[in-house]
């Protein structure tokens, strides 16, 4: 792989994966940010405890890198129950899903990653799982066919989604509770940079921490990852120790800017405003110019850039903002009259 693409890859290889893993926290009390949907779960969670009931089916939807997954792991810790992970394109047929459901102990906890991308007749057979704790399997095709009510253990469903307008109503409708896990901000993720730190033996100072987190998209996972490469850097070019001047050093050399832009999203901008005039296009074609997948801009580029107002969707298609011409160094198209038009 070319340091190019290791570095605007979001996908985090193997090593990076096992890495991250030993980061995430385990409990809800070890938990930094998303202060109201914390507190709601542990409501949730001490209620049911106190009745001896497995918790209610959980929704968590957010952009990637949030802790969807990370609270799955910490709701199942908190109800003292095994957590059996999958992912909705993995589940192909209804006979997959049955052996998952068939297998769960009672008040464990199934955790469905991209939940929204389940085929249908997969999604109708959870219907009755998570409404009556059974599955309805029918065997055999046309005169033979033969419908058998299979009973299951009470168990709870955590499903997480980066695109919950794709779910349909009469899934969304069977969860008790749902969660939207929204950026964080720096000073939460300067406790996270700080907290994985010393997880990793690696020394940073405060204002290292600061700058690791400015520049994290408001995303853990991507502060995380940043912390490792930066530490590297602190390692080889420095005496270890990860200071502001290094930390911004260490990721100028890696293509992100101070706004915690990396490669993948100038190239996305330079797109709009390069090709397309800064839109307002499809974002077919921007994926199409750019040689990625529309999904992976919708689900990884397209949020933050909307968050910190780079970027604007109008029935037309994407456009760029004034301050994405102003934070590229590009000058604003002039307006249809003959003026340039005024920044957003």
């Amino acid at each position: 792989m070319s340091d190019e693409a290791r570095v605007t890859s979001r996908v985090a290889l193997p090593e990076e994966a096992q890495i991250e893993r030993q980061l995430r926290p385990q409990r809800l009390d070890e938990y930094v940010g998303q202060r109201a949907t914390v507190e709601s779960l542990r409501i949730s969670v001490e209620a049911a405890r106190r009745r001896g009931e497995p918790l209610d089916h959980v929704l968590l939807s957010g952009p990637p890198g949030l802790g969807k997954t990370t609270l799955a792991t910490i709701m199942a810790n908190e109800m003292g129950a095994q957590l059996v992970t999958t992912a909705g394109p993995s589940l192909e047929r209804g006979g997959d899903l049955m052996g998952i459901l068939t297998n769960l102990g009672e008040r464990d906890v199934l955790f469905i990653d991209e939940v929204h991308r389940l085929p249908r007749i997969v999604e109708e057979l959870l219907y009755p799982a998570m409404e009556d704790f059974a599955v309805n399997f029918v065997m055999d095709k046309g005169l033979n066919a033969k419908s058998m009510r299979i009973p299951l253990r009470p168990f709870t469903l955590v499903a997480a989604t980066t695109r919950p307008g794709m779910l349909t109503s009469p899934l969304r409708e069977r969860f008790g509770i749902f969660h939207h896990l929204d950026f964080y901000g720096v000073e939460d993720l300067t406790s996270i940079v700080l907290r994985s730190a010393s997880i990793l033996g690696a020394a940073i100072d405060g204002s290292g921490a600061e700058a690791i987190a400015h520049r994290s998209r408001g995303t853990p996972r991507i502060a995380n990852r940043l912390l490792r490469r930066v530490r590297d850097y602190a390692q080889v070019k420095g005496d270890g120790t990860v200071t502001a001047a290094v930390a911004r050093d260490a990721l100028d050399r890696e293509g992100v800017d101070a706004a915690g832009l990396d490669r993948l999203d100038r190239r996305f901008l330079g797109a709009i405003i390069e090709q397309y005039g800064g839109g307002p296009v499809g974002l077919e074609a921007i994926a199409a110019t750019i040689n990625d997948e529309a999904e992976t801009l919708a689900e990884v580029v397209e949020p933050f850039l909307l968050k910190i107002g780079f970027l604007v969707r109008s029935p037309n298609g994407r456009k760029a903002t004034a301050v994405a011409y102003a934070h590229l160094g590009r000058a604003l198209p002039p307006s249809p009259s003959g003026q340039r038009e005024l920044p957003l």
